[in-house]
């Protein structure tokens, strides 16, 4: 699934790219240079990189047909300088040595989690949706009312790292069906203890998370994605990608402690500072990791 994008219609998309600095700085942007952005989102990360230096160009790519809408509409004066592509980034064609560097923001966009009708949070009623593509078929809803109770409680322990799983799942089973979001987080909050449900994060929080990596398999797409990006950037080209919770980043940073191209640039993942996290409240869990390739 890949395709250029010709003049679609924006919907209003906004986003704020995180660690932006630290993602110039660490991709040591140089003029002339081809980068790649492999979530483009709202095109934050590339409207930076084409402002770095002169005469740099970006090939954009995002599985989401408005992220890419939105981009182009925003970083259209840029012209013949970027180019935008319909894709997965683990589906994508990755040339051979050919980018100075990479950048990939793993993260949910706000526009996702602020437009209710692509049922990725529960804080307004919506369809269970969460395909960042909607063109695939499988949705959120489907895993919930058709998947089994031992498969969901799997799913919610592994990756939502909840540890009521089992509880939670047996309780939506006897909710069933389940066709909202609000529908949902009201049946994972009725079977918790007190303290849980009013705890410092809703109760839904993990078991949304785990629902969103199964139904974008994304977990399964990292690591594809990080299997063959080092194979397109070009010696001393460097590879920078943003987690946002611990899944992610151990798959990043074991993708770069083993890959025979690359050398890692950061023993430790570089964190929002203070004055960002209040500017920019989803910046706290962010985890930038960078690599370069060495041959």
């Amino acid at each position: 699934m890949e395709r250029e994008m010709q003049g679609m219609e924006a919907q209003e998309f906004f986003h704020v790219p995180v660690l932006s600095r630290e993602v110039i700085s660490g991709l040591a942007v140089r003029p002339g240079g081809h980068y790649l952005d492999a979530t483009v989102g709202g095109g934050g990360h590339s409207r930076l990189i084409l402002e770095a230096a002169p005469d740099t160009r970006v090939t954009a790519i995002d599985q989401d047909e408005d992220a890419l809408a939105a981009a182009q509409k925003v970083l259209g004066m840029f012209g013949e300088r970027i180019k935008f592509i319909y894709s997965n980034f683990a589906s994508y064609a990755f040339p051979y040595s050919l980018f100075d560097g990479i950048i990939a923001d793993l993260g949910v966009s706000s526009h996702h989690l602020d437009t209710p009708e692509r049922g990725f949070s529960f804080r307004r009623e919506a369809s269970l949706d969460m395909r960042m593509d909607r063109g695939q078929p499988l949705t959120a809803a489907d895993v919930i009312n058709s998947w089994d109770e031992a498969h969901l409680a799997d799913i919610f322990f592994k990756y939502g790292e909840e540890r009521l799983s089992r509880r939670i799942a047996r309780r939506i089973v006897e909710r069933r069906p389940i066709h909202t979001t609000t529908q949902l987080a009201e049946a994972i909050a009725s079977c918790v203890p007190p303290k849980y449900r009013y705890g410092r994060i809703h109760p839904a929080t993990r078991v949304f998370q785990a629902l969103r990596i199964v139904v974008n398999d994304e977990l399964k797409s990292l690591e594809t994605f990080l299997s063959k990006a080092p194979n397109a950037l070009v010696p001393g080209g460097r590879i920078a990608v943003i987690s946002f919770h611990s899944l992610e980043d151990r798959i990043v940073k074991h993708s770069f402690k083993d890959s025979p191209l690359l050398k890692v640039l950061t023993k430790k993942p570089i964190e929002a500072q203070e004055e960002e996290i209040v500017n920019n409240p989803r910046a706290r869990s962010a985890k930038l990791r960078i690599a370069e390739r060495i041959m």
